[in-house]
Parts: C-alpha cells; sequence; structure tokens
C-alpha cells in the first residue's frame, strides 16, 4: 500500500479504506503542517490547520479531480485555507508578510527538501522584480486582497492590481516554455 500513486489514495480515501487514509496522511503532513506552521506561526493552530485539512479532504475526496492538478497541490490548497481560516479566526494574520516569504514557500532548493516539486515554481518566483514578488505573496501566500495590500503598505490599488497582475503573467509565461 506504500507505494501506491497519490491519486489512488485519494480514491480509497473517497471509498472509506482506513489503510489508504493513514498512508494519505503519514505521506503529506510534513508537508501540511509546515504550511500551515508558516502561515499561522503557532503551533497549536497549525496542528488544528492541518487536522482541519485532512477532514476536509476526507470529505471531499470524491469530488478530487486529477485533470485539474496533482494530489499535492489538492492537498496543499486545502491546507492553505485551512490555516488562512484559523489565523484569521484568531486574529494572527500579518498586515505585512516579511521581505522574502518565496524562501519559506519553497523550503531548501536541495534534495532533502518536503517540497521538491515546488523548486522550479520557488525559483521562478525569487526571480520575480521584489516589488511583484512581495504583493504575489502578500495575496497568494498570506492571502491578503488587493485592497488589504494597498492599505496596509500604503499604494494605490491601481499599483497592486498591475504588479499582482505582472507577477502571475511572468509566471505563466515560465511556465508555458518548460511545458512539454
Amino acid at each position: 500500500m506504500w507505494n501506491v500513486s497519490d491519486e489512488a489514495l485519494v480514491a480509497g480515501l473517497a471509498a472509506g479504506d482506513r489503510e489508504a487514509a493513514l498512508v494519505l496522511v503519514r505521506r503529506f503532513q510534513a508537508r501540511v503542517y509546515g504550511l500551515a506552521l508558516t502561515i499561522t506561526r503557532d503551533r497549536g493552530t497549525a496542528e488544528e490547520a492541518a487536522q482541519d485539512t485532512f477532514l476536509k479532504a476526507w470529505r471531499y475526496a470524491a469530488s478530487y479531480d486529477a485533470r485539474r492538478g496533482p494530489v499535492a497541490a489538492w492537498l496543499l490548497s486545502i491546507a492553505r485555507n485551512a490555516a488562512l481560516d484559523q489565523a484569521r479566526g484568531r486574529g494572527r494574520r500579518r498586515d505585512r508578510p516579511e521581505a522574502e516569504p518565496a524562501d519559506d514557500v519553497a523550503g531548501a532548493d536541495g534534495i532533502d527538501s518536503p517540497y521538491e516539486e515546488l523548486a522550479p515554481l520557488a525559483a521562478a518566483v525569487r526571480e520575480l522584480p521584489a516589488e511583484q514578488r512581495a504583493v504575489l505573496m502578500a495575496a497568494v501566500y498570506h492571502g491578503l486582497t488587493a485592497r488589504e495590500i494597498s492599505e496596509a503598505w500604503h499604494l494605490p490599488l491601481g499599483t497592486v492590481k498591475t504588479r499582482l497582475r505582472l507577477a502571475l503573467s511572468k509566471l505563466r509565461d515560465a511556465f508555458v516554455e518548460v511545458a512539454p
């Protein structure tokens, strides 16, 4: 059971297979908890967000569609939303994230990183101009809206939206070039 694909584990989870659920949790618990801890900056809150992530994955496993992306992306998306919900509920969301949050997302670029599949994305994010990278990370990683970024950073709303659009466009172009 340990060598089955992530998709097979989600299918097993949807079918109520306890062993598949256990393997899925063990396979992804470090990444889910690490992302939640990075967002919430509190161990207890991160544990709650991680637990909530796996509960939601169990609840919605039947709706997982492999055509929309890999299991890791699906689970980490659930984890991000759960962590942001927990952080908002406890008032721990920061108004302005750190200057270089891309390093938090990617982990180390080395082979031992639990985020190895995110290394190309992290490299592309690091190549963005600092202003675009900061706005992108504030919006995507920290869950701030363009208006919240504008108000917190004292920037015109149009400037924030332009930086975000340019950052997303550059990332899309970078990945269209390398896609098979």
